[in-house]
């Protein structure tokens, strides 16, 4: 005589689910497999931390320098507009036949 289905059904579920079920992690195993990754990020996160602190740095000296150099520029074109001027009033000078002054 063959077996009947309903005692198959349990028998067959314990068979398949026995593997399964046996190649569950336990808690402290994937804290073993994580602790050395963990380790590397907090330490990827702590250079991160600095590099971006440097960048900060960084920006703000340039952006400064930047300044600086608009000022400089603006002075430059300043005296240039001067010199102009004068390099004007030497030539009309010239033109009549005086002497520039000393």
């Amino acid at each position: 005589m063959l077996p009947s289905l309903k005692t198959l059904s349990p028998l067959a579920l314990v068979l398949l689910a026995g593997p399964v079920l046996g190649g569950c992690a336990t808690k402290s195993y994937v804290r073993e497999q994580i602790a050395p990754v963990s380790a590397r990020v907090d330490t990827l996160e702590t250079q991160l931390q600095a590099t971006d602190g440097t960048a900060k740095q960084a920006l703000t000296e340039a952006q400064a320098a930047s300044a600086q150099a608009q000022q400089q520029g603006q002075r430059v074109d300043q005296i240039n507009g001067r010199v102009d001027g004068v390099e004007q009033r030497l030539q009309e000078q010239e033109r009549r036949g005086k002497r520039p002054r000393h």
